[in-house]
């Protein structure tokens, strides 16, 4: 298949869409996916997405194939837990089984097929949160595959999108989060295990209509500041574009957060050919 012309397929999960590779036998390099990224997810000049997924053969035996994932500008984003959703079950239309492993760096990551369009991933990882104060307010940090931030507003606030992306792009390129920079989550509590979320994505620079890895965070940041030490948890996260379930255990002892799954929705929207 000619670089000049990819196969490829259109999926979101709760609203963050993306185009998906399978580049296996298109052999695309990591350079290269960074490079067209800014065109084929253009919205307007290209197909449109909040990023670019390709699976690609495994880097090690470990795993049943790794997963790529540049950011529209083309910058590595880490960790997408929406993403990693989606090119589960993008494996899975590929012949993988309902339950099945891939890396993102060195991470390694269990995916379980639940349903047609229900996907849920387990993360390897540990987290803790720490806080900081900006302009006296309360800023909880906390990095969950990649690096998010996360602070409370009122319930209206949550619809003013203009101010919440103007405040995500001061809080996104503060000096306390430089060189690298971070993701922005606004949260606002509706229960004692649920909350909304608005977050501004690094990357993406804007508002998207969910971020996986910021539905950890906010889920996790949300127990932290209620001090609820039962363990596990199961908390429901609703988001512009859709509710995500975010599970966990929790060890009082160390403020550590372990066991950490994100369950939520996964669809294949349309596939194509990208002609550069």
């Amino acid at each position: 298949m000619s670089h000049s012309s990819l196969p490829f397929v259109k999926m979101q999960g709760a609203g963050n869409d993306f185009v998906v590779l399978d580049n296996r036998n298109i052999d695309l390099s990591e350079e290269d996916i960074a490079s067209f990224a800014p065109n084929i997810c253009n919205r307007k000049f290209g197909v449109g997405s909040d990023g670019i997924l390709a699976l690609n053969n495994p880097q090690n035996t470990e795993v049943d194939y790794t997963m790529i994932y540049r950011n529209p500008d083309g910058s590595n984003a880490g960790m997408c837990g929406n993403g990693a959703r989606c090119i589960a079950l993008f494996a899975h239309s590929l012949g993988f089984a309902d339950t099945h492993t891939f890396n993102v760096h060195n991470e390694i990551y269990r995916a379980e097929i639940i349903t047609k369009n229900d996907v849920r991933i387990s993360f390897p990882m540990k987290a803790t949160v720490s806080e900081q104060v900006i302009e006296e307010q309360p800023i909880y940090q906390i990095h969950t595959g990649t690096e998010h931030i996360v602070t409370t507003v009122e319930q209206s606030d949550l619809k003013r999108e203009d101010h919440l992306k103007k405040k995500g792009e001061s809080l996104r390129y503060h000096e306390l989060f430089k060189p690298k920079g971070t993701n922005v989550n606004f949260i606002c509590g509706s229960g004692s295990k649920s909350l909304e979320l608005q977050t501004y994505e690094r990357g993406v620079e804007d508002l998207t209509l969910a971020c996986g890895t910021g539905a950890i965070a906010s889920a996790l940041v949300w127990h932290h500041i209620q001090q609820q030490y039962q363990s596990p948890e199961k908390y429901q996260v609703k988001t512009e574009g859709g509710t995500l379930s975010v599970h966990f255990s929790f060890d009082p002892n160390s403020d550590t957060y372990s066991n950490i799954k994100l369950e939520g929705p996964a669809h294949f929207v349309f596939k194509g050919i990208y002609l550069q």
